[in-house]
This record gives C-alpha cells, structure tokens and sequence, in this order.
C-alpha cells in the first residue's frame, strides 16, 4: 500500500507541477549565478513548500506522520533533494558545455512540437557549437537526488528501485514542464489555435509570464 500511495503521489506532481511552470526559458551556459537562483532563491522554497503540502496531505511517507513535525521533515526533504539535484546537474552541465533551459520548437503540426518538447528532456545542445548532445546534466541531477535522497528516506522509500523511480519521476516532471512551455500560447489563447499568422513559428507566439512555481518532486 505504501508503494502504491508513493506512485500515486509522484504522478499528482507530475500533473501539478507540468500546469504551474514558465512557459519558455532561453537555453545558455550555466554559471555560478544561475545555480544559487536555481538552487535556494524563493522559487525553489516554495516549489519545495508545495511538495511538502502535496506529500503532507496523504501522508507520505506514512513514518513521518502529521502535524508540523511531519510537514516539516517533508519541507526539509523536498528542498534539500531538489538543491542535490541542482549541485549535480550545473557542474556535470558546465564541464560538458551543455545548455540549460528550453527551446520552443520552430516547427508547425502538434506531433513534431510535442516529440520536441519531450526530447528536450533528454537532449540539449552543445554552448560552443549549437549541435544535439545528450543532456547528461539533466539526467544526471535526477536519477542522482532521487537516489541520495534515500539516504534520508524512511524504511518503506529507503531502496534502489524507489530511488531510481524518484529519479525518473523528476524526469517525467521535467518533460510535463517542457510539454507545457511548449503549447503555452495555445494553453494561455486557446481561441487562438491554429491561427498563426502566414510564415511565423510558434517561438514568435506571446512570450510566457514571469515564472511561477510548481512543486518539487516526491520522495
């Protein structure tokens, strides 16, 4: 039961998380700066409050318990496995001169952008040369919080196969963010679909809001 209920909880983040996210962001070289306002700046407090709230309300882990003892160990635990996910994916970034961020698809039709949007979790470009690479940065931050965060976990999420399940949890959030930075000017203008004017990319499309939050991925 206690498997079932932490499946259950990384899927509501998935859904939660892909409909509360910037719409679009502009790949570039990650510097130091760019990690500490990733890592620990308001966003990634409240991304870590609303995952504890999520986890909190169905009592995940169940060993944690209620009250603010509970919500408090939950809060700890989202922020400080999405700051390891971060303190892995900027170094491994850097040193492979990957970009960071997303690329709204230039091509027209529903099924290109959407196998854009969900390769981009996975493939990224080269800052010194624009060619695809593996986003190994990406991949990396996740499977390895999901895996440290054991470390933390109680009994019932402390193993292997949880902490890889947490880590592609983490990716398939990634790509729920991606889909929706993606379509956001259909999301946001929905009467406008379809209504592009005559030679014009989605990348010309209304530029997205200031960014919001969504919650950091379960345990």
């Amino acid at each position: 039961m206690e498997r079932i209920r932490f499946f259950a909880v990384n899927v509501g983040f998935l859904l939660a998380g892909a409909g509360s996210i910037r719409a679009a962001d502009q790949p570039e070289q990650p510097t130091a700066g760019q990690y500490a306002k990733r890592a620990v700046g308001p966003e990634a407090v409240a991304r870590a409050g609303l995952g504890a709230a999520a986890t909190q309300a169905t009592n995940t882990p169940s060993e944690w318990g209620q009250g603010a003892a509970g919500f408090g160990k939950r809060l700890g635990s989202a922020f400080a496995k999405h700051v390891v996910k971060e303190a892995i994916k900027f170094p491994v970034a850097r040193m492979r001169h990957e970009a960071l961020g997303y690329e709204r698809s230039d091509q027209p039709g529903f099924g290109p952008r959407m196998r854009h949007a969900l390769l981009a979790t996975v493939v990224t470009r080269k800052t010194t040369s624009g060619q695809k690479t593996v986003a190994t940065g990406e991949i990396s931050g996740a499977v390895g919080s999901g895996l440290i965060s054991r470390l933390w976990q109680p009994a019932s999420v402390r193993t292997l196969s949880a902490g890889f399940t947490s880590g592609g949890i983490t990716l398939g959030v990634d790509a729920g963010s991606n889909v929706v930075r993606e379509f956001w000017p259909e999301i946001r203008h929905p009467h406008r679909h379809g209504q592009l004017p005559s030679g014009s990319s989605p990348r010309e499309e209304l530029q997205p809001p200031e960014p919001s939050v969504q919650p950091s991925p379960g345990p």
